[in-house]
């Protein structure tokens, strides 16, 4: 596997697979420290309340864009919402089926079902990371979206804070992942970015400790 083709979590001893199986905390770690404890068990449980007023202030069809286990479509179809998820991962893939929904394995960056057809795209649980490159994430998630599509992005905590980095995940026992390419973003960065991209802010907000943004097409 090249460093191009490295997704979240692959690799080496697979320990996203493996804590997907038990629930247990993962870290992505840089080359120097720790930059997030990641709670499996969230990902795979209901949506909370955060999740909640998320989805009540979109339409559908959503695409879940870094699904995991699939929490957000769940959620998504109980609010009456048509809905996707997509994910690299075949194992996060294959626990979501399990509890209901519909989901395709595959990259953001290959073709995905309904190209142009969804009205919003998530990426939420620090997705907006995945290939570490904003602008080419967002462009692609804006190409996906219909053209009154909208994109919702959960950002970095600090308002100010942006990073580009190889990352690993890492589990209690020492096993990890191959590198792969990551970022975060938070909200004032993110906005300077927005009109070279043809995007615009509609709506950000804090709940819970969590900051997002509800983005739409300027062209």
């Amino acid at each position: 596997m090249t460093l191009t083709e490295a997704t979240f979590g692959a690799g080496g001893s697979e320990p996203y697979a493996s804590a997907l199986r038990g629930g247990e905390l993962l870290y992505l770690r840089d080359a120097r420290s720790t930059r997030v404890t990641m709670d499996v068990s969230r990902w795979s449980a209901d949506a909370d309340f955060a999740d909640l007023t998320l989805l009540a202030s979109v339409t559908g069809p959503v695409l879940d864009i870094g699904c995991g286990p699939g929490r957000m479509v769940r959620a998504a179809l109980g609010l009456g919402l048509q809905a996707l998820g997509l994910d690299v991962s075949a194992a996060a893939i294959a626990l979501a089926g399990k509890h209901g929904g519909t989901f395709h394995v595959g990259s953001v960056f290959e073709p995905v079902p309904g190209e142009g057809i969804w009205q919003t795209a998530l990426l939420v649980d620090g997705n907006i990371g995945i290939g570490g490159d904003i602008p080419a994430l967002l462009t692609r998630a804006r190409d996906l979206t219909a053209p009154t599509g909208e994109i919702v992005i959960e950002l970095h905590s600090d308002p100010t804070h942006e990073a580009h980095y190889l990352a690993q995940v890492v589990d209690s026992r020492g096993g990890s992942s191959d590198e792969f390419p990551w970022a975060e973003i938070g909200r004032e960065p993110l906005l300077a970015m927005l009109p070279e991209l043809g995007l615009r802010p509609v709506q950000c907000w804090e709940i819970d400790d969590r900051s997002f943004c509800r983005l739409a097409k300027t062209r």
